[in-house]
C-alpha cells in the first residue's frame, strides 16, 4: 500500500496585473490558511518531507504549513518544477517515477490537476473542486509507484479543508 497526501496551494493573490502566473504570491486569506492547515494536520499526521511546485504560491504555502506544524520545518522538502502543472496525467507521470522506498508522498500543487487526479484515483469520489489549502489523504493499493495506472482503486482516508477549521480568533 502507498499513501498519497495532496494539498492544493493556499489562496493566491491576483491583485498585480501582468504578474506571471508562476510568480503570484498568497493573498491575506492564503497567508492565514496555510499555517492553520499545518496546525490542524499535525494533530494526526506525522511530519514527512513535502514535494512542492516551484510556483511562488506553492512555496509560500509550504512555508506557512511549516510555521503552523512543529517538526515539519526541520525536514528536507523538495521544490519540484514538474509539479507546476495543471494536468492530472503529468502528476501521474511524476508519481510513477517516485522511488519504491517512498511509502508515502506528500504534494503541494495546483488545480485542476489535483482534483482530476483525486477523482481518477478514487472511484466515486466526485470531488468538484479541491479548494485552496484543501488536503486529501489517499490510500492506494500499490506495491510500486510505477504501477500507478490510468484507473483507480484508491480510497479516501481523510480530507480537511480550511472551512472545516475553527474560525480564526
Amino acid at each position: 500500500m502507498k499513501t498519497l497526501h495532496l494539498l492544493r496551494h493556499a489562496k493566491s493573490d491576483w491583485a498585480e496585473p501582468g504578474l506571471a502566473d508562476h510568480d503570484r504570491p498568497l493573498n491575506a486569506r492564503g497567508l492565514r490558511d496555510a499555517p492553520r492547515m499545518g496546525a490542524a494536520l499535525q494533530h494526526w499526521l506525522q511530519p514527512l518531507p513535502i514535494h512542492a511546485s516551484s510556483a511562488k504560491r506553492a512555496q509560500m504555502t509550504l512555508a506557512g504549513l511549516c510555521s503552523g506544524w512543529s517538526g515539519l520545518g526541520g525536514l528536507s522538502h523538495r521544490t519540484e518544477t514538474a509539479l507546476y502543472t495543471f494536468s492530472a496525467e503529468q502528476l501521474r507521470v511524476w508519481l510513477r517515477a517516485r522511488p519504491e522506498t517512498d511509502e508515502a508522498v506528500f504534494l503541494i500543487a495546483h488545480n485542476p490537476g489535483l482534483t482530476d487526479l483525486a477523482n481518477h484515483l478514487v472511484p466515486g469520489l466526485h470531488l468538484n473542486n479541491l479548494p485552496t489549502a484543501g488536503y486529501l489523504q489517499l490510500q492506494l493499493p500499490l506495491q510500486h509507484w510505477a504501477a500507478l495506472g490510468d484507473g483507480g482503486a484508491g480510497q479516501l482516508v481523510h480530507q480537511l479543508f480550511p472551512r472545516d477549521l475553527p474560525s480564526p480568533a
